[in-house]
């Protein structure tokens, strides 16, 4: 325990995003949002509930804020393997709808893959709060197997 009584839990920093991720405006991140979860093993910090130590988030968690825009963050009870399945899914699909209209083609079919990731993740749709733990589960698994091709 530190001094100040709170548990010495390591705190995220500079030092923990990836050099390639850093950009010139020294934000930290290249691009769109930072991620939903701390980088590394997913160690909670010493931080009150819904501080993730390493971005800015309103006192309930619910929200991360970047440039002063609150979003939905991802809900914090999809386990690990599972968000980062689904973080990887959106990834491709954002791409995949840039390299429609570079291409000149409709990107519906890729925003609707957007979406599907985005509901899955807690970040659209019903509010993850707002869900039992069964719905949440359910809300996820569901996401998880359109991705898969298991649905």
């Amino acid at each position: 325990m530190s001094s100040s009584g709170e548990a010495d839990i390591p705190r995220y920093g500079e030092a923990d995003i990836p050099r390639y991720a850093r950009t010139a405006a020294g934000n930290g991140w290249c691009g769109g949002h930072p991620p939903s979860r701390p980088p590394g093993d997913g160690t909670p910090t010493a931080s009150p509930p819904g501080d993730h130590g390493w971005m800015e988030t309103t006192e309930d968690g619910r929200y991360i804020v970047v440039d002063g825009r609150r979003w939905r963050a991802t809900d914090p009870a999809i386990p690990d393997e599972t968000a980062a399945e689904l973080r990887r899914a959106l990834m491709a699909a954002r791409r995949d709808v840039g390299a429609a209209k570079r291409a000149g083609l409709d990107p519906a079919p890729a925003r609707v893959r957007v979406q599907a990731a985005k509901v899955a993740l807690g970040e659209r749709g019903t509010p993850w709060w707002e869900q039992t733990p069964d719905e949440r589960r359910a809300r996820w698994e569901e996401g998880l197997r359109y991705f898969t091709g298991t649905a």
